[in-house]
């Protein structure tokens, strides 16, 4: 199997990103999909683009707007009236402009740079699969009580996952939405915990319910939601692995493009977070940044729009009662630094080298208000040679693996092993893998604690997490004699690991 884009996200400090919220004036309410408004004469001499039009949330104003798409050559493809997000096609070249010179529109842009049908990009690097013969010795490994593969999950063991589902696995009534390349709910370990009620596919933009249709297209390319999926709730059932909450539910929200681009479009997370609101999700883990910019700029008015419409959908999860996690992103950047080079953007067509500031342009959804930022540590507790960091920007950190930290388990496997499409497992690293631990405590604490709200869970996360503090020396994470990152802060907040490592038992007692 190749290895997706996986999560290289990043986070801002909150006063500015509280100054940026009022700045645009997110005042998002509730939402749900209005009619499609049926296209005026289409501009032919343009790429057919998704775009993201803002508007105030007033019934006069959106239908005005819808109105004024369908006259500048667009179509409707999506309304969230309650939170002023239309989603429409266009291939008019001007849409955008013209767009936001439209009454009540308070921003507008194009969310990709390549048409419709995307380009492929290139994969990162491969999963390992767990060979038969590995998974042999691994059964014979495992003590009275464990699952079959259990003794290679040193990651459980990290956080007291394992001594914490004793006491509680978490409460089926909480629901942990997984936004993803999808979730194969036909694997047994994930079977057991999965909500098709609450599961659905965004990438059009528009939720489909269609039953199975938040499955993975491609196991080859879009096995990241299901490894994700089984971090947080494989069941302990006797088969495979065990999950940080094997108690609670996942529901699957796909919104990768279903390609072997697997791209994560603005329009499809914006579907997402107002879908998991709307369904009762109490948790929603995002290991992913949203395409095609690693970083949106706030002077640039498409990527500003893009901004607004995630952010939108975003704060009405979390008015709703759903807390968002977030990985903070595999580029090793400090996220509190006065500019960082970001290579890879837009990784829908030619990418350029720009230089960025990390307080102007946002990695999406991570650095949003409310978002839980999260860190990945590997086995010896030390942040991962790739991990993002920050400053005021890192909220915890979580066991995202590192293969330089080899940890003392029968494969000797310092990744994270979890599940694969097609009854499958195998090992991953990432900040991706580091959110999902995150959000699976977080979970165990809305079991405990099923009154509070998103902010109290946040300060929960953060009160029982442990902290080992900056390294007492250079921080050389890939042990080439460079120093990788320097570490600002004290042994109660820092840069690397935020308020500390969740844990899990703390989460139970």
């Amino acid at each position: 199997m190749a290895h997706l884009r996986s999560r290289r996200r990043l986070a801002l400090a909150v006063p500015v990103v509280l100054s940026l919220t009022a700045s645009l004036g997110f005042l998002p309410a509730a939402a749900s999909a209005a009619p499609s408004v049926a296209p005026a004469a289409r501009a032919a001499d343009g790429p057919n683009l998704a775009y993201v039009v803002n508007t105030r949330t007033d019934h006069r104003t959106i239908e005005s707007v819808q109105r004024a798409i369908g006259d500048n050559g667009g179509s409707v493809v999506a309304s969230y009236d309650r939170i002023g997000v239309i989603v429409a096609h266009s291939a008019n070249p001007d849409f955008s402009a013209r767009m936001r010179a439209v009454r009540g529109v308070d921003s507008a842009g194009a969310t990709r740079t390549a048409p419709l049908s995307a380009a492929e990009t290139t994969d990162e690097g491969a999963v390992q699969v767990l060979s038969k013969a590995e998974a042999e010795r691994l059964t014979e490994s495992a003590a009275p009580g464990e699952e079959p593969y259990e003794a290679d999950q040193w990651d459980l063991r990290a956080i007291g996952a394992d001594k914490a589902a004793r006491i509680d696995p978490g409460s089926s009534s909480v629901t942990v939405g997984v936004i993803d390349t999808g979730v194969d709910d036909t694997h047994p370990d994930i079977a057991p915990n999965f909500s098709a009620s609450q599961s659905a596919n965004c990438v059009s933009g528009k939720a489909d319910t269609t039953y199975g249709a938040w499955r993975p297209v491609d196991a080859d390319h879009h096995f990241h939601g299901t490894h994700v999926a089984g971090e947080i709730a494989a069941a302990r059932n006797g088969i495979g692995v065990a999950g940080v909450a094997p108690g609670v539910k996942v529901a699957s929200i796909t919104v990768a493009q279903p390609d072997a681009t697997s791209l994560f479009y603005p329009e499809s997370v914006v579907c997402a977070f107002v879908f998991a609101a709307d369904h009762g999700i109490q948790i929603t883990n995002n290991s992913y940044y949203v395409d095609p910019w690693m970083y949106n700029c706030m002077d640039d008015p498409d990527q500003r729009a893009i901004v607004d419409a995630v952010n939108r959908a975003q704060l009405y999860a979390q008015r709703k009662g759903t807390l968002n996690v977030a990985s903070a992103g595999n580029s090793n950047h400090d996220l509190d630094a006065d500019a960082i080079t970001d290579t890879s953007s837009p990784d829908d067509s030619t990418a350029t080298t720009r230089t960025v500031d990390p307080h102007e342009c946002f990695d999406v959804p991570t650095q949003l208000p409310g978002v839980v930022t999260v860190s990945a540590v590997g086995v010896k507790g030390a942040k991962s040679y790739y991990s993002s960091y920050g400053q005021g920007v890192i909220d915890v950190a979580g066991p995202g693996g590192d293969k330089y930290q080899i940890p003392d388990t029968p494969s000797k496997n310092g990744r994270i092993l979890s599940t694969l499409p097609n009854n499958q497992y195998g090992f991953l690293q990432g900040t991706s893998m580091a959110s999902p631990h995150v959000a699976a405590v977080a979970a165990l604490l809305k079991s405990a604690h099923p009154h509070a709200t998103p902010a109290q869970l946040q300060a929960l996360l953060k009160a029982e997490a442990d902290n080992p503090g900056c390294p007492s020396g250079p921080y050389d994470g890939n042990g080439d004699g460079v120093v990788d990152a320097t570490c600002v802060g004290n042994a109660r907040v820092n840069g690397f690991y935020g308020w500390g490592v969740v844990d899990a038992l703390r989460a139970v007692e």
